[in-house]
């Protein structure tokens, strides 16, 4: 019987504790080997070289060079699965969104003492372990590089039209729902589906599995990018029409519908599927607040099989379900859960899936024809 190889990982870091940490719990899982370690970017430039690792994670704060910047240039010159580590603050939770736009496939907080015990340490080993099934997608620096390579073409090319405006905000049936799950790969992806979607979409609700503290950072920055206003939830928001709730790291987001709107319940209940936030928490929340057949659900890349059981219920309260398309996907593993579970309507292409939500969502609204205020 061939014997799997295991994952390859160098830990760039410049903390001894930090090192050992990691070290001692990768280690610990039989399908990760760390390989070795280094202190800051320079050093790692030659083991990078030297052991080929599979998996690369990253500190974002060191001396000599940053790991931003030491980041953008391995992407432009040596792309690799990267893991930033981040410190909990703001300035930090900053940075780790700009090195997940220039390419880094996943982020976390940086370990403590107590890192090992629990499920900081359980989320770090599924973190390496997806960020080495990941397909690697230039960063954005890279593709404006090759872009301006390439001769000037002949003719206009247009972009992509945006999304039309749905009919109108009260065309929309109360109970009218967005549902959009991801994970590894899921910040861009959602960024790049969210950016077209158009400002009067109904209430939407969020998962990306994402580290407490980071959350926030990710809904910010989408706030200033998307025609409507998106915000990190918090305990009893109202999800309403023009407004995207991003569930907060290390909280669960359930569904509610009371006094006629849906209401946000934030917990912090066991993990699912090592996972909290978890896709299907909140799925299954739709569906147990009768709205399945009001919501129009999509699942994005991501490594393992969150959303899929959950979209699954969805489909069979006749709600349009969508995930993206094998190709598109940094990990295709939620995605293929759910194709696998015949839970998608269709497997759609990440540059058609603003499109295709927005279709449904009309869909759903001549169906329920709302009246008018």
């Amino acid at each position: 019987m061939q014997v799997q190889r295991k994952i390859r990982v160098l830990i760039v870091d410049d903390s001894a504790i930090v090192r050992k940490i990691l070290t001692e719990e990768l280690n610990r899982d039989e399908e990760i080997e760390v390989v070795g370690t280094a202190t800051d970017p320079y050093a790692a430039r030659d083991k990078i070289l030297q052991l080929k690792p599979d998996v690369l994670t990253l500190d974002i704060e060191m001396p000599r060079m940053d790991g931003l910047t030491f980041l953008k240039i391995l992407m432009k010159h040596h792309p690799m699965p990267i893991i930033i580590f981040s410190s909990l603050t703001q300035g930090g939770s900053n940075m780790a969104m700009q090195a997940l736009q220039a390419g880094a496939v996943d982020v976390a907080a940086k370990p403590s003492g107590s890192f090992s015990v629990g499920e900081a340490g359980e989320q770090v080993v599924e973190k390496v372990k997806a960020a080495a099934r990941a397909r690697i997608r230039p960063s954005e620096a890279a593709q404006a590089s090759a872009a301006a390579a390439k001769p000037a073409p002949t003719a206009l090319v247009r972009p992509a039209a945006p999304s039309p405006l749905i009919p109108s905000a009260t065309s929309l049936h109360p109970r009218q729902l967005l549902l959009l799950g991801a994970s590894t790969g899921g910040t861009e992806a959602l960024r790049e589906v969210l950016t077209r979607l158009p400002r009067n979409i109904p209430g939407t609700c969020i998962v990306q599995h994402i580290p407490a503290y980071f959350s926030k950072a990710f809904a910010d920055r989408l706030n200033t990018l998307c025609a409507f206003e998106v915000r990190e939830a918090v305990d009893g928001d109202i999800v309403k029409p023009g407004l995207a709730l991003v569930a907060p790291g290390g909280y669960h987001m359930v569904l509610h519908w009371r006094g006629g709107r849906h209401e946000v319940q934030l917990t912090q209940g066991p993990m699912v599927w090592h996972q909290r936030p978890a896709v299907d928490v909140m799925f299954d929340s739709a569906v147990e607040c009768g709205s399945a057949a009001y919501s129009v659900a999509g699942l994005l890349t991501g490594m393992g099989k969150d959303g899929a059981s959950g979209m699954l219920k969805l489909k069979q309260g006749k709600a349009p379900t969508y995930a993206q398309s094998e190709e598109t996907c940094v990990v295709f593993g939620m995605p293929r859960a759910a194709m696998e579970l015949d839970a998608v309507e269709r497997m759609v292409p990440l540059d058609q899936f603003p499109s295709a939500l927005n279709h449904a969502i009309g869909r759903l609204a001549r169906r329920h024809m709302a009246p008018s205020v």
